[in-house]
């Protein structure tokens, strides 16, 4: 027999191990290695009469795997901590949809051994193998299964002509910018026969598309082109029928265009849209009658729409972006009363199961990433389905939560992260962390770069400034032809309100943020660069008229947000550009741009160092190959997330 004493200080030791371990994990940090391992779930869709959801899960490479974004998956989940991924490890499948019957499972994936473009497979959500529906000659970009499971309609850009693979054969491979569009156009596959067949030859380009209940038709959003700025802009809606022909124009619109949704008796349509050409965001409910085009607007209070969805012929269920947080309303289409919910999780994306109730969301919250919600009703609280990140449970994150301050006549709202160790009394260093947009919208959810500020002892603030989404058109239009001026001062409103409350010191505050976000942060550098000791320009704009003239989206920067274009305007876009006070800079300013960035030109960062550098102002700029308006590859995001953290604590902390 072991003796006792021995079993005793065993014993011990293992305590003692433990209760070491756990003070360890207790204090572990979020680092930006802890942060490139994070796994993100999105586009989720429910079976329609079980309850299971399928759902996108990132899975983000290893060290060793070749440069790139994230892998995909898909994943079927059927209750709490029950959930499997249905298709390979390092794939990129995406957009899974249940079969009518709930049968099969189809996604989009690009796999070799089938075709080298992005095709819409199917599998047995039992399990087995993936098999491909369609192999058309260039990629899917969106489909949809017909009511009846027949069909699946899709979406896919006109193929090169064989003149044109010649002449790039031959070397002779130039663009006629704006002449050589290839339109992206509706198609359809009968499943049985496994033939496709073009629904319209018009020169359009198709975004959006849903079925009409009855599989008749389409309800499409079509653009005159496929540049991004007119999609974003000057898509209309259109019927298009099953059988083919003409787009057929249901109702006026103006502006930006975002969800769709036709009634179950096919009667009327739901979309979410702008008020106008100028509206930041197609955050309001209009509702169309088919048959004739008559349209109204559903009046749904100072919220901006993210997702409509029938719960039945007379009534809407809306999920929408309301202050720091998300809310579902329930909307009947009859009356002018509606009920809201607030949501716990800020919430992105929901799938309904219209004749149970159920309702399924992809939602984060401060202490964790994108995950799948479950509730049994829209009003009910929702149970978390899955635990995608096991390793955060060794973190230890700061506090975060939503405060109000007053800025001229308006209240503010912002998400502040403590400091990790926050001790009330202290004073600590602070880092304002503007969105982007302008009509972007900070919320209390999962956020990752203040949470590794605040665990290296900085305090955070993400001001929701005048232009911000999520709380209606009028807030949204509040800084048009005013770009970098009151909505700044919301910023500073916010600073001071820090200062006053005795959280933050005044001599150590820093900003960065990305796009807009960038942007702000130049102009602190420059324009109010006696507040900031630090600024990191993330893909921002330095320069409101070369920008003007550089963008994929001019039409849409210029109307949109200075309600004119940048020709008919020069002396206020160059007074609110950064470049425009560089005499009085003194702020040390890191740039960070992706180099294929098409939204913001890498000029823009290139113009702003050149400046800093002939006035010997403290910079240092970064290019990132490979990538666009945001950065995806594993290296990369190290690199940006630490380059970050060392800029502050060298000129701010």
């Amino acid at each position: 027999m072991e003796n006792p004493m021995r079993l005793h200080a065993a014993l011990l030791l293992t305590l003692v191990g433990v209760a070491a371990t756990r003070a360890t994990a207790e204090d572990a940090a979020l680092t930006p290695e802890v942060v490139v391992t994070l796994q993100q779930n999105s586009d989720i869709d429910l079976h329609p009469t079980a309850r299971q959801v399928a759902f996108v899960r990132s899975i983000p490479r290893a060290a060793d795997d070749e440069p790139g974004g994230d892998y995909s998956q898909v994943w079927l989940a059927a209750g709490p901590d029950d959930a499997r991924p249905l298709t390979r490890q390092k794939g990129n499948a995406s957009n899974p949809r249940f079969s009518p019957d709930g049968r099969l499972l189809a996604f989009r994936a690009q796999r070799d051994e089938h075709h080298e473009k992005t095709q819409v497979f199917v599998i047995d959500p039992r399990g087995g193998e993936a098999r491909p529906l369609t192999t058309h000659e260039t990629a899917v970009q969106a489909y949809a299964w017909s009511p009846d499971g027949t069909r699946i309609a899709f979406t896919a850009a006109d193929p090169p002509s064989e003149e044109e693979t010649e002449a790039e054969e031959a070397g002779r491979d130039w663009t006629v910018v704006d002449q050589d569009h290839k339109y992206t156009r509706v198609w359809l596959l009968d499943i049985a026969t496994g033939t496709e067949r073009v629904l319209f030859e018009e020169d359009r380009s198709a975004g959006n598309f849903v079925w009409l209940p009855d599989g008749s038709g389409l309800v499409v959003a079509a653009a005159r082109t496929p540049r991004v700025d007119d999609q974003m802009m000057f898509s209309r809606l259109y019927l298009l029928s099953a059988e083919g022909g003409s787009l057929r124009p249901i109702c006026e619109t103006a502006g930006k265009l975002g969800d769709l949704a036709v009634s179950p008796d096919g009667k009327r349509l739901a979309f979410a849209g702008a008020t106008a050409l100028n509206d930041p965001l197609p955050q309001t409910v209009f509702l169309v009658d088919l048959p004739t085009g008559a349209a109204r607007r559903l009046g749904l209070g100072e919220v901006s729409v993210q997702q409509v969805e029938w719960t039945s012929d007379s009534n809407l269920l809306v999920l929408v972006d309301g202050g720091t947080g998300t809310r579902l309303i329930s909307a009947p289409t009859s009356q002018q009363t509606t009920h809201g919910q607030p949501l716990r999780q800020v919430t992105r994306q929901i799938a309904l199961q219209r004749g149970t109730g159920l309702v399924a969301s992809i939602a984060s919250r401060p202490e964790h990433p994108a995950e799948v919600f479950v509730a049994d009703a829209w009003d009910a609280e929702a149970t978390r389905w899955t635990d995608s990140n096991p390793q955060l449970e060794a973190v230890r994150l700061a506090r975060q939560e939503t405060i109000n301050w007053q800025s001229g006549e308006l209240q503010i709202a912002g998400v502040l992260t403590y400091p990790r160790d926050y001790a009330a009394g202290q004073r600590y260093p602070t880092i304002i962390h503007p969105h982007g947009g302008p009509e972007g919208v900070s919320q209390n959810g999962w956020q990752s770069l203040p949470q590794m500020l605040a665990a290296r002892g900085y305090v955070v603030l993400q001001p929701n400034y005048r232009g911000s989404g999520g709380r209606g058109v009028a807030f949204s239009q509040g800084d048009h032809d005013d770009l970098g001026g009151e909505e700044f001062a919301d910023i500073l409103a916010g600073l001071r309100k820090l200062v006053d409350d005795g959280i933050t010191d005044p001599q150590r505050v820093g900003i960065g943020g990305w796009s807009y976000g960038g942007y702000l942060s130049a102009l602190a550098a420059t324009h109010h660069s006696e507040v900031f000791k630090a600024a990191i320009m993330g893909a921002g704009i330095s320069n409101w008229l070369s920008f003007a003239g550089t963008t994929d989206i001019p039409h849409e920067m210029s109307l949109v947000h200075w309600n004119r274009y940048a020709y008919d305007n020069l002396e206020l876009y160059w007074e609110r550009s950064p470049l425009s006070r560089i005499a009085v800079a003194q702020t040390p300013t890191l740039i960070l741009h992706g180099a294929g960035d098409d939204r913001v030109h890498p000029g823009q960062a290139l113009e702003l160092y050149t400046a800093l550098k002939i006035r010997e102002v403290p910079t240092q700029m970064v290019l990132y190959p490979r990538s666009g308006h945001g950065i995806s590859e594993r290296a990369h995001r190290i690199d940006l997330y630490t380059r970050q953290l060392n800029w502050f604590d060298q000129y701010v902390k």
